[in-house]
């Protein structure tokens, strides 16, 4: 069963937009089975841009009802519905807005249907209701209010029903209230993580690195990211597609890599601190750390000459380390120079490598 609603508003701030009507008509697939049409006193003023385009003031909703008394009638006639509505995040959002004023938590699954549209009625030049429906020869009355919108809407929907042969698009597309679809992707993107430690590439859907993370063991940390509840890792968990990930086999390298990447990549998630810079230089001019590798019998590698830190890598065969011009074509060249020097000396001063070797 579906609640296929229209909502117009006040207009005005973010999440402070009062309803100044709304229709909502209870639909089984087949016909409408059930309607909601009323308008509501916002208790605040309307928008004068809002008033051109609906023609609804705040004249004409002097004696509406508030929405407190038609929250019930609301509650009622989305009883075990799914809600449809041309820009669903749009009129749920405020719906969801509405009852929080009232204390009252207002969760549904919702489907879209300007996302089905694009998915199922492909090629329109807009997928704006009125020119949509408009183009697919829906009849539309009373533009840009509440009941010719839902209306219009009803019908439109009604079509993506029927275009949809497999019964399998529409049904993929419903966002779930408890986002059990959201918490399915993420569980299968931490099953393809190992527990290693290095650093985790978080990827969008145009394989774009949106986040940069490192840990210990990285698929730990993974799934701690995926857990959390805060804005921003929302909107990480909601904007991963996939996840790439690379061994560093120790904490300098990890600590290297990390930052140096996170300078090159600039991941859209990850806070970036200005990093005080340690100027002081080396002891010595020129030295090969080495230190603990990726695998059994491989090692890390990184090249200091002339006390500026020539590039870093893994060798297996000593005849690699001791040739000078051969470690230089194994390796890779490090351009940040000033920053891979500030946390190379950090570390080498609170730590122990496996073994440094001066030249």
């Amino acid at each position: 069963m579906y609640a296929i609603l229209d909502i117009e508003t006040t207009g005005g701030k973010f999440n402070e937009e009062g309803i100044t009507e709304i229709a909502i008509y209870k639909f089984d697939g087949h016909d409408i089975v059930d309607q909601f049409i009323s308008l509501v006193n916002p208790e605040k003023t309307i928008q004068e841009f809002v008033v051109k385009l609906t023609g609804i003031n705040n004249k004409m909703l002097r004696n509406a009802p508030k929405f407190y008394e038609v929250a019930k009638r609301i509650i009622e006639i989305t009883s075990n519905c799914i809600l449809v509505a041309h820009n669903t995040a749009f009129d749920y959002r405020i719906l969801c807005t509405e009852f929080d004023r009232l204390g009252y938590e207002f969760n549904k699954n919702t489907l879209c249907t300007v996302e089905l549209s694009q998915k199922l009625i492909l090629d329109q030049p807009s997928y704006s209701l009125g020119k949509l429906t408009k183009s697919l020869g829906i009849p539309m009355s009373d533009r840009h209010r509440a009941s010719g919108d839902a209306l219009a809407t009803v019908q439109l929907f009604k079509l993506l029903l029927e275009k949809d042969i497999n019964k399998s698009i529409i049904q993929s597309s419903i966002k779930y209230f408890d986002r059990r679809q959201q918490k399915q992707k993420l569980l299968k993107l931490i099953d393809e993580i190992p527990s290693v430690e290095g650093l985790f590439y978080i990827h969008d859907t145009h394989g774009k690195v949106i986040y940069l993370g490192r840990g210990k063991n990285i698929k730990s940390e993974v799934n701690r990211l995926f857990l959390k509840v805060t804005k921003r890792a929302i909107k990480i968990q909601d904007r991963a597609q996939s996840i790439t990930f690379e061994k560093t086999g120790n904490e300098l390298f990890r600590r290297l890599k990390y930052y140096v990447e996170l300078e090159a990549l600039s991941p859209k998630f990850n806070f970036r601190k200005k990093r005080k810079m340690n100027s002081q230089n080396f002891n010595n001019d020129n030295f090969i750390i080495i230190d603990k590798g990726r695998e059994i019998e491989e090692h890390a590698i990184i090249l200091v000459e002339n006390n500026e830190v020539f590039g870093y890598g893994y060798t297996n065969l000593g005849y690699q380390e001791n040739k000078i011009d051969v470690l230089k074509s194994i390796l890779t060249p490090i351009d940040k120079k000033e920053l891979s020097k500030s946390v190379i000396k950090n570390y080498l001063n609170k730590n122990n490598v496996k073994k440094i070797i001066r030249f």
